[in-house]
């Protein structure tokens, strides 16, 4: 599991560094894929209830909405993002130090013996950072619904250490706000495209009826 979860923070690295959306989304998509595995690694012998979410998670985090946001790169006929509000290599330097500090701080929680020598904890704090830079430091709409998804992976591994008290109903519920965040977000990069000939936020600087 620990060899997974280095593997999404790598991948948090490459959607901070990368300036094409291409590779922002492959990026995304393979941190949903491996994330989605996980219920797999939680306990030896997975429970029917983790597979089904293993299944849901990766058909949801690593097809469907990658491929909803490689639709609306098409429409929108945008290739990369040039003059994010701060830059790719800052980017990546204020990335280093979140997980160093995500390290740091998750030895000084509570947590079980189980998961103290996981890197389950700084991993789930160290992405929802990376995502949280990504959401608010990028201006086009697009790299912005990533920094969500990102986000939303972060929560999503913290809430691995719940799986057994978490009913299903609980851990559906989780991913159909990622689906209704990104389906809200679709709408907004349509508007935006149609309006302005272009996806980058810059524009609204104030509302209009």
């Amino acid at each position: 599991m620990d060899q997974i979860l280095i593997i999404v923070l790598a991948l948090n690295f490459l959607a901070l560094g990368a300036s094409r959306l291409r590779t922002v989304i492959r990026a995304v998509a393979m941190q949903g894929a491996l994330i989605g595995l996980l219920p797999l690694f939680i306990h030896h012998e997975p429970e029917v209830r983790a597979i089904l979410l293993s299944v849901g998670t990766i058909l949801l985090k690593g097809v469907i909405v990658p491929g909803f946001l490689r639709y609306a790169k098409r429409e929108a006929d945008i290739r990369h993002e040039s003059h994010p509000s701060i830059g790719y290599i800052p980017s990546l330097v204020l990335g280093a130090i979140g997980i160093s500090f995500a390290v740091v701080f998750a030895r000084t929680l509570p947590l079980e013996d189980l998961h103290k020598d996981s890197l389950l904890v700084p991993a789930s704090l160290a992405t929802v950072f990376c995502g949280f830079l990504l959401l608010t430091t990028r201006k086009m709409a697009i790299n912005q619904v990533v920094g969500y998804l990102v986000l939303e992976n972060g929560i999503f591994l913290f809430g691995m250490l719940l799986l057994e008290a978490l009913p299903a109903l609980v851990e559906i519920g989780a991913l159909l706000d990622l689906f209704t965040g990104v389906f809200v977000m679709g709408i907004i990069i349509h508007h935006i495209n149609r309006e302005f000939a272009s996806i980058s936020t810059e524009h609204l600087t104030e509302l209009k009826e």
